[in-house]
Parts: C-alpha cells; sequence; structure tokens
C-alpha cells in the first residue's frame, strides 16, 4: 500500500511539475515565447512549448499554430512531431527524412497520397503499418514482402481479392488465414492444400460442397469435423469409419439422421 501510495504521489508531482525534455524546470523569463504569457497565449503547466508533456506543447501550438513552422528543427521529437501538425505543409517533405518516426509519420499524414510512397520501406514497423493503411490498390503490392508480420495483415486486410493469390504462401499463419477469409472463391483450393489445419479451416468455411469433399481425409480432425456438420449424409458415409471418435461420431449420426448436440 505504501509503495502504490508513493508511486501516485510520484506521479502526481510529475504532472504537476513544469520540466522541460531534458527534465530541467522550464523558466519562463529565459524563455523566447515569454511575450506570449502576457497576451495569455501561453500557460505554465497548461500550454507551453518548453514542456515534455505533449499534451502542453500540443495545447500551446493549437493557441499559436502560426508559431508551428519555427519548431520544425526543435531537438526534441515530441515538439518537432507536434508541430508538424500544424506547420505549413510545403515545409513538410523535409520532414520525412526526421530521424523519429513520429514525426515521420505526423508530417506523412498531412502530405499527398505519393509522399506516402516514400515511406513503404520506412525502417520503423509502426510508420510501415500505418502507411499501409493509408494506401490502397497497386500501391500496396510492394508491402506484400514486408518483414514484419503484421505490415503483411495490414496488406492482406485491404489489398484487392484478386491479388491475394501472390500472398498465398505467406510464412505467417495469420497472413494466410486473412488470405483465405477474402481470396477470390477460385483459389480456395489452392488453401485447402495449406500446411497448417488454421488456414484450411479458414479456406473450409467458403468453399462449396463439392470442393469440400476432396478435405474428407484431411489430417486435422477440426477441419473433418467441420465437414462431418456440413456435407449431406451420403457425402459422409465414406467417413463412417474416421480415425478420430468424435468426428466418427458426428458423421453417424448425421448419416442416422440423428439430432447432433
Amino acid at each position: 500500500m505504501a509503495f502504490s501510495t508513493g508511486l501516485a504521489w510520484a506521479m502526481m508531482t510529475d504532472i504537476d511539475e513544469a520540466r522541460d525534455y531534458q527534465g530541467r524546470h522550464v523558466d519562463c523569463d529565459a524563455c523566447n515565447h515569454r511575450n506570449l504569457l502576457a497576451a495569455q497565449r501561453c500557460e505554465l503547466r497548461k500550454a507551453c512549448v518548453q514542456d515534455r508533456y505533449a499534451r502542453r506543447i500540443d495545447r500551446f501550438f493549437d493557441w499559436n499554430p502560426e508559431l508551428a513552422d519555427e519548431h520544425l528543427a526543435h531537438p526534441h521529437f515530441e515538439v518537432r512531431a507536434i508541430a508538424a501538425k500544424f506547420a505549413n505543409p510545403f515545409l513538410l517533405p523535409a520532414m520525412l527524412n526526421d530521424p523519429d518516426e513520429t514525426v515521420r509519420w505526423e508530417a506523412v499524414r498531412r502530405l499527398p497520397s505519393r509522399y506516402r510512397l516514400e515511406l513503404r520501406n520506412d525502417p520503423h514497423r509502426e510508420v510501415r503499418i500505418r502507411v499501409a493503411t493509408l494506401l490502397e490498390g497497386a500501391d500496396l503490392l510492394p508491402m506484400m514482402k514486408d518483414s514484419d508480420y503484421y505490415v503483411r495483415i495490414v496488406v492482406a486486410r485491404k489489398l484487392d481479392p484478386p491479388l491475394l493469390i501472390w500472398m498465398v504462401d505467406d510464412p505467417e499463419v495469420e497472413v494466410r488465414r486473412i488470405v483465405a477469409q477474402r481470396i477470390d472463391a477460385q483459389w480456395l483450393g489452392r488453401m485447402a492444400l495449406d500446411p497448417l489445419a488454421d488456414v484450411r479451416l479458414e479456406a473450409a468455411q467458403r468453399m462449396t460442397d463439392e470442393q469440400l469433399t476432396s478435405l474428407r481425409q484431411d489430417p486435422d480432425w477440426r477441419v473433418r469435423h467441420y465437414l462431418a456438420s456440413r456435407l449431406s449424409a451420403e457425402e459422409l458415409e465414406p467417413m463412417l469409419n474416421d480415425s478420430d471418435p468424435i468426428v466418427a461420431e458426428t458423421v453417424r449420426r448425421r448419416v442416422n439422421g440423428e439430432p447432433i448436440s
């Protein structure tokens, strides 16, 4: 209890204090914007570009958006990133080379879509993930082979279904599951050959009854059990002696017209 109380006190003290990004107390008298204080266009611990808290920096630029341009080279990345939200868009292309990923993202978010193409190979995965959420169609194709699995997940969710054929062999099972959920139906037979049952099951749930009969010998009981719950009694007869007792029981009940619990 003493620890949690002490932690809460420390957090409260930290928030109540006005410190810059280097941990020094903010000195309004030494600030280049001290003239704004009298005009009520900044306020210590509330709207201050020198403060290390993003909310206070954001409020400063909300009150003084015309000052954003001159802070795009500030040594603190939070200041640069927030300034990019308010700055002249014509100054933002240069920010795409900023050393901090937050700044690069804030800059490209306000630029025309052609600039997003430049960040498809950004070194930081979070930038690439966010860029992928903004791109469409053919612009996503180079990101199908991204080194980060979650970037590829975003691509698989957005890419036009006919183009997903290029992702059926993705090394990440979650990507292939999404592909199986969205790919054109003509390729479901190909997805049903996937080495992992999770992917085959996704494909099976979209296949026609005629296509499903090819999976009666699937090595995974979950896939065969799905067939047992869906195929007609006549189509299930070859599965009456299934090696899995649960599948075999389900098949028997279906063939005999009994209800399945």
